[in-house]
């Protein structure tokens, strides 16, 4: 099969500027996500620490990977983590802005990336977001929405549930889009393969249960964009089982799987200007890729269509809950771009949630509810009100992002966006 072609990526401006003015960047994010093709493009050297001939030179010599013409690219780092140091001095020895680019599939400790701290900026890289997938033109622009202003918005999309069905499936890891049906389902089982079989054991954690980690990773899929308890996903892991797992046995599944970036909770948000009473702390589940989740859920495009979730009492349909973790990819790709951070909002109660909420470093928010379908009632924009009352100016937008064909914006001021109009 053919190469496929370059698809420019949100991220490819953010490393530019950084390149210009600092001496060394991390790109970080999981495997397959695109890290070493986009960096390669701005390299003028290339180390490659997951070839072992190049490794072996570099840990006979850690000076050695940064000898060459510059910007220079160690690539996997974690490979070798005392190349980290290397670079680390030759920044405090007064390196060049653009001198190294560090790209990395995982985090080894804490300590190593945290030395670092002040010299080394990190950036995060996700897989594709439905802007870069190239669906339609973006006519709505987050950065734009974040500045204030209400502004208008317009836009027709030929892009509907189905085609959305589709995009979940499909993958947004860019060595995946050229396949489909059966080569797409064996690439993504042999990625979860890879995880267990190999990547946890990289990262020091022998798996005396294989099974075990994939029965996790499938219950941490059914509860993708819900913030189910560590219970709640333990109990569905070992069903059948008469003694369940203390928590010490299976937490390190999921620090490590967050370390290997494949694991992508989006965290509880609080206004840092004016506090809200009664917000609720945990996490909202993702995984890296929606197409993992649907995957190791056994979802095809017309189960999801059929609603076939008999096994998710209370959950909502799947497809839902996938195309909102499409959406928050999404969402926090342009986030990034604008410099913003994103959270969700759940009280308590559960009486007040807010899908996503993105925030500006000055305090300023834009809400987000996620609604499947083309069909905005009162009842889906309630809790964005009654945010916009709590908050008042500090809520510059607030938007439904859909799967509907027009953008507009209702009379209350509230905008309606298809999925993909949205751009950064």
């Amino acid at each position: 099969m053919a190469k496929n072609p370059y698809v420019s990526r949100v991220i490819d401006a953010e490393l530019g500027e950084l390149l210009r003015s600092i001496p060394a960047v991390v790109l970080e994010g999981p495997k397959g996500v695109g890290k070493t093709e986009s960096a390669t493009r701005l390299a003028e050297t290339v180390r490659r620490l997951d070839v072992p001939a190049q490794r072996a030179v570099v840990a006979a010599d850690p000076q050695l990977a940064l000898e060459g013409r510059r910007p220079l690219l160690i690539d996997e780092w974690q490979r070798y983590p005392p190349v980290w140091d290397a670079v680390k001095r030759a920044v405090d020895d007064g390196a060049e802005p653009g001198s190294f680019l560090l790209t990395g599939s995982a985090t080894p400790s804490d300590s190593a990336t945290h030395s670092g701290a002040g010299r080394i900026v990190t950036l995060r890289m996700r897989p594709l977001s439905v802007f870069e997938r190239q669906l339609e033109t973006a006519t709505v622009s987050l950065a734009t929405l974040l500045d204030g202003g209400r502004p208008a918005v317009a836009g027709t999309s030929r892009i509907g549930l189905r085609e959305y069905v589709e995009e979940i499936l499909r993958s947004g890891f860019p060595g995946l889009r050229g396949f489909s049906g059966r080569p797409l389902r064996t690439q993504l089982d042999g990625y979860v393969t890879r995880i267990v079989d190999a990547d946890l054991l990289e990262m020091g954690m022998r798996v005396r249960r294989p099974e075990l980690v994939r029965r996790w990773l499938r219950a941490y899929a059914a509860a993708t964009s819900t913030t189910a308890s560590y219970e709640t996903i333990r109990d569905a892991a070992t069903g059948g089982e008469g003694t369940k797992p203390a928590k010490r046995t299976t937490m390190p599944y999921r620090d490590v799987l967050e370390r290997l970036w494949i694991v992508d909770p989006v965290p509880a948000w609080a206004p840092s200007r004016n506090p809200l009473s009664r917000l609720t702390h945990p996490p909202k589940h993702h995984l890296a890729d929606p197409a993992l989740a649907a995957r190791l859920l056994g979802a095809t495009a017309a189960s999801l269509l059929a609603g076939d979730d008999a096994e998710r009492p209370g959950k909502g349909p799947l497809v839902g809950n996938l195309f909102e973790s499409l959406v928050t990819l999404s969402i926090r790709v342009y986030a990034q771009a604008a410099e913003a951070r994103v959270g969700h909002l759940r009280t308590f109660s559960g009486e007040r949630e807010i899908d996503l909420v993105v925030e500006r470093a000055d305090g300023r928010v834009v809400a987000i509810e996620v609604k499947l379908g083309g069909t905005v009632d009162d009842a889906d924009v309630k809790h964005l009100l009654w945010l916009q009352r709590e908050l008042g100016k500090d809520v510059v937008d607030m938007l439904v992002v859909t799967t509907g064909p027009r953008a507009y914006r209702r009379p209350d001021g509230i905008a309606v966006v298809p999925l993909a109009l949205m751009g950064p």
